[in-house]
């Protein structure tokens, strides 16, 4: 097979043809090998080819297909995982796989290597001192988003067409909105972090994947999710599976759209133009749009915020560290993960016992303001993806507040999901020039059936497979 066709298969197209027999995974292999030789010097989102694919379930319904998991949080049997973090580099090994892990091989994922990420997750761009900015395939003056910035960039510049990615903030969400993929975060509780984690954030984090197709996310949502012994908080199961449900179409919904949310400013007005092409768009396909927006103490959600993620990110530094039998060294982490670890070591525990109260609060009045709305639409981001250096993670000047306020600025709109949990997915649905713009649709606890049948509906009515970015395996020599 040419890299050239390669290139331009979802997971889905490439696993039909290894069923055929019409292609061999090795020859699928090799693509994403050459693809990676050729792109990523210039886009630097793989941190690792192995000289192997891990080992995979041959009957899995994916069996084969190229695939790239995140150094962060998930851990591989024998693969190293460096958190985008010094203070972790070439020290740490996992000894066995997270069951996330064990769910992708026995999909049938062929794990090819791991990918960028800044250090310790909490950025809305994949830049790290330990590895170096990942650039956007669209342009590479600009960011791929982040956290998961380097599986989006990789997916994007048609290297893999799936990758693994996870989400305490929106690291799915904007990643995919600034490299044109989608990216579904799912419900709190439908996929599994034992046995490492219980629950990360306080709850706020979530694993899964960026895909360039609708019916990616379904059927690999379909073969992931699910309980797992040990797991602190677990979910109901769907009643059909979610590939069927998006061969059918979907009610006709009542969606309410925001440009802005407490607190924040309104999106700049190349995302703008997007959210009313997408309006339009939902209108003619007979849904009902209303512009409102949740009411609730947006100071009360930030302070909340801030605390949780400062108090997690001092327990990962810290215990890293301890594991690993070294003291703390902060002259090994950036200078605004330094700021939030300070920060975290001082929280008491009666501060984060209020913390929680105002994830319980704010939760409460997000639901019920769904009982009016089956989703509501936002910008992905309220800007297109920033120039490479505009958040940087090093900045001396900045302490734990003000590095957070810099990243949630620009990504206003992703946060508030993941501390009600309720799913959201990002849709490339539009470009400001020669950059992607993606709309974010969330929804009620456990809706993540009714955003992928919209998703699949949009995917038709505002086709994005034939848009291309400039950095891209297609567009190789000898391809």
């Amino acid at each position: 097979m040419k890299i050239d066709e390669y290139s331009r298969l979802d997971a889905t197209a490439l696993a039909a043809l290894l069923d055929r027999g019409e292609v061999s995974a090795q020859e699928l292999h090799d693509c994403a090998r050459r693809a990676a030789a050729g792109l990523n010097p210039d886009i630097n989102a793989i941190i690792e080819i192995f000289p192997h694919a891990l080992h995979y379930e041959q009957d899995g319904l994916f069996a084969g297909v190229p695939f790239l998991i995140k150094d962060l949080v998930l851990h591989a049997e024998g693969i190293a995982c460096d958190g985008g973090s010094r203070l972790m580099a070439g020290r740490y090994v996992s000894a066995h796989d997270s069951e996330l892990m064990a769910r992708f091989r026995r999909a049938g994922l062929a794990t090819l290597g791991r990918t960028t990420t800044p250090e310790l997750g909490f950025n809305a761009s994949t830049e790290c001192v330990l590895h170096g900015p990942t650039r956007n395939p669209w342009h590479l003056g600009h960011s791929s988003g982040g956290s998961s910035g380097g599986a989006s960039a990789a997916v994007a510049a048609g290297i893999v067409p799936v990758a693994h990615a996870n989400d305490g903030g929106g690291s799915i969400r904007i990643p995919a909105s600034a490299c044109g993929l989608v990216g579904l975060k799912p419900s709190r509780g439908r996929l599994p972090f034992g046995p490492d984690y219980g629950l990360p954030l306080m709850g706020q984090a979530n694993e899964f994947v960026v895909t360039r197709s609708v019916r990616d996310a379904a059927a690999l949502l379909d073969a992931l999710e699910g309980p797992h012994p040990g797991e602190m908080f677990n979910i109901e199961r769907p009643a059909e599976a979610y590939a069927l449900q998006i061969r059918r179409p979907g009610h006709r919904l009542s969606i309410a759209v925001a440009d802005r949310l407490p607190g924040s400013d309104k999106a700049d007005p190349a995302c703008q133009a997007v959210l009313q092409q997408t309006i339009r768009t939902l209108t003619d396909l007979g849904h009902s749009v209303e512009i409102d927006a949740p009411s609730y103490d947006a100071e009360q959600f930030h302070s909340a915020n801030v605390m949780i993620w400062s108090s997690f990110l001092a327990s990962a530094a810290l215990g890293t560290a301890a594991a690993l039998g070294r003291d703390y060294d902060e002259n090994e982490v950036e200078a605004c993960t330094r700021a939030c670890i300070d920060y975290g070591r001082r929280l008491s525990g009666l501060q984060l016992e209020q913390a929680l109260a105002a994830m319980n609060s704010v939760s409460r009045q997000v639901a019920a303001f769904y009982g009016k709305y089956d989703l509501l639409l936002t910008p992905t981001m309220r800007t297109p993806p920033p120039p490479i250096g505009y958040l940087n993670q090093n900045d001396p000047s900045l302490d734990a507040r003000g590095w957070y306020d810099r990243i949630f600025d620009i990504c206003p709109y992703t946060a508030l999901f993941n501390f009600t949990g309720l799913p959201a997915i990002s849709l490339p649905l539009g470009m400001a020039g020669e950059l992607p713009v993606g709309m974010h649709f969330a929804a009620p606890m456990g809706g993540e059936g009714t955003l992928l049948q919209l998703a699949a509906e949009l995917e038709t009515a505002m086709p994005w497979h034939q848009r291309t970015p400039a950095i891209h395996a297609s567009k190789l020599a000898g391809g």
